[in-house]
């Protein structure tokens, strides 16, 4: 099981590829985009995960008793 630091390595390292690919004028589009699209996948389960693991911690201690923060804040958080 990967940890949260080698996912974010892992999307770091696509992301970086993706930008090589954009600075070659003779790229392939469609490789850059599957690369783009995975680095968008994996930044997605990883934010998936971090609220998984850290919702206690992230979000109901610090906003203890405050329910219409925690709404804004997860509907944030889905919305982009």
């Amino acid at each position: 099981m990967k940890t949260t630091e080698q996912r974010l390595n892992n999307i770091i390292g696509q992301l970086e590829g993706a930008k090589k690919m954009l600075a070659n004028k003779e790229r392939d589009c469609f490789a850059m985009l599957i690369q783009m699209k995975a680095a968008r996948s994996a930044m997605s389960a990883l934010m998936e995960k971090v609220v998984g693991e850290e919702f206690d911690r992230c979000l109901l201690v610090p906003h203890q008793g405050n329910k219409e923060k925690i709404e804004k804040i997860l509907k944030e958080i889905i919305k982009k």
